[in-house]
């Protein structure tokens, strides 16, 4: 009887931390029509070249026990959106994004504590781009409203890696070695049959 009791009290407070688990995270998707990744790298130093990624997909985690986010964002290489074709396609090119072989640019954050989304701060985590996996830092800005949730009020970040760190080492006569770039995310709710 004692075992049985033991055992019956084993289940439930197996239930109430799975319930509790159950609570303690929370999903967000990031918008793919509202959030997107600037680039900017100089041309002779000066002459700053814009792209804009046109597909951004991912996902937010929020731990309210720990007061912490990561953030899990996939970047299609293939879709770029600049002022010259000619452009786009040279740097989805080999030379360049080599979107072709390598369709995806990941960014996995580091745990993010919740008050950094409204004060600002740095963001580090790992960036995945032409395969090879680098630590990043970028600094997320302090928002404008009052409640950066990401709904009404993207959640912005900015920083630089350079080419070279992936692989991207020609042209360093012309072309500088540090790319620019910027986030805009917004998100929406995860619908719960798509949750982890």
């Amino acid at each position: 009887m004692v075992a049985v009791h033991a055992a019956l009290a084993g289940l439930l407070l197996g239930l109430v931390a799975a319930a509790g688990a159950a609570e303690r995270f929370q999903y967000l998707a990031l918008d793919p029509t509202r959030s997107h990744v600037d680039f900017e790298v100089k041309v002779l130093w000066l002459v700053g070249v814009h792209g804009r990624f046109g597909s951004v997909r991912g996902m937010i985690t929020i731990d309210h026990f720990r007061n912490a986010a990561t953030v899990e964002a996939q970047i299609d290489a293939r879709i770029v959106a600049m002022r010259n074709r000619n452009h786009e396609q040279w740097v989805k090119s080999a030379e360049f994004f080599d979107a072709a072989h390598y369709p995806q640019i990941t960014f996995v954050s580091d745990a993010i504590p919740l008050q950094r989304l409204q004060a600002g701060g740095d963001v580090d985590g790992v960036l995945t781009l032409r395969g090879m996996s680098k630590r990043v830092r970028f600094e997320l800005v302090k928002p404008d409203c009052p409640a950066a949730s990401g709904d009404d009020c993207p959640v912005e970040a900015q920083g630089s890696i350079r080419r070279s760190d992936f692989g991207m080492s020609s042209r360093r006569g012309t072309l500088s070695d540090k790319v620019e770039l910027s986030f805009s995310i917004a998100t929406r709710p995860m619908p719960g049959d798509r949750q982890p």
